[in-house]
């Protein structure tokens, strides 16, 4: 594990609620109190919830809006290839900060997030990558304030301790003001399955149509994960390693299949 040296850093940030999403503009405000060599390579429009997709059957157009800040028509994922191999390719990115997403990324939520997605990409890409999301409750002001007063310094000193390769950060900024976060808990990914309820519908035909409600079928509240530390009101900080083996299973699988 190396430290990043944030004061030289060259800092790429990207998101999935688009170039346009208020959460952008708050990391971009974090990542330019955290070095002066600040990009960001997002896409035109939200995609949440497009996991680690690729855009492989049109081809792809970048949009410069400002000097150092650009539009991709295409996925997370997408953007993230193109600021590393196409913007950047002459002096790559030293990391790269995903969000900040609107709603928290907690549980089974990181399988389906476009925000972390973009985080893995870089990971892959060998840059060291960190995801942000602010969580939000029902009827209550979104509390961006918490995550541009706490995310520096958890950046920071998540950076002066370094992470292995193929492994990417992953933050979730609880539902309250800045003064009220107890305080940051490293994590592990909780249990919690977005998809149980399935709202049904018909069209002016009279044919049925069914929305994907964000209702999720919560865990147990066990202790040190990251649902666990949200909803105490404490900032999670969970490693999320790229490769899926399942190292347990594959040994008897081998005796099976040597």
């Amino acid at each position: 594990m190396t430290a990043i040296d944030l004061a030289n850093a060259r800092i790429l940030v990207t998101n999935d609620d688009g170039i346009h999403a208020p959460g952008i503009k708050v990391l971009e405000k974090v990542a330019r109190s955290l070095s002066k060599d600040v990009w960001t390579v997002a896409p035109e429009e939200e995609h949440s919830g497009a996991g680690h997709s690729l855009t492989l059957r049109y081809p792809l157009r970048i949009r410069q809006l400002s000097r150092r800040r650009f539009a991709v028509d295409g996925t997370p994922t997408d953007a993230v290839l193109m600021g590393v191999r196409v913007l950047l390719k002459s002096k790559r990115p030293t990391l790269i900060l995903s969000g900040v997403n609107r709603g928290g990324n907690l549980g089974e939520d990181v399988t389906y997030s476009g925000t972390v997605a973009a985080a893995m990409e870089g990971t892959q890409l060998g840059i060291p990558s960190i995801a942000l999301s602010q969580c939000t409750r029902p009827g209550q002001p979104i509390w961006w304030s918490a995550t541009e007063h706490h995310a520096p310094d958890v950046i920071r000193r998540v950076c002066e301790v370094g992470w292995p390769k193929n492994v990417l950060i992953n933050l979730n900024f609880p539902p309250c003001p800045p003064a009220s976060v107890e305080g940051i808990r490293a994590t592990s990914q909780g249990r919690h399955k977005i998809g149980g309820a399935l709202q049904e519908g018909k069209d002016p035909r009279g044919l049925s149509y069914y929305w994907i409600a964000t209702t999720r079928d919560e865990d147990d509240g066990v202790e040190g994960t990251d649902l666990h530390a949200v909803r105490n009101l404490f900032i999670s900080v969970t490693p999320l390693f790229t490769d899926l083996t399942h190292r347990p299973t594959l040994k008897p699988l081998a005796e099976i299949f040597p």
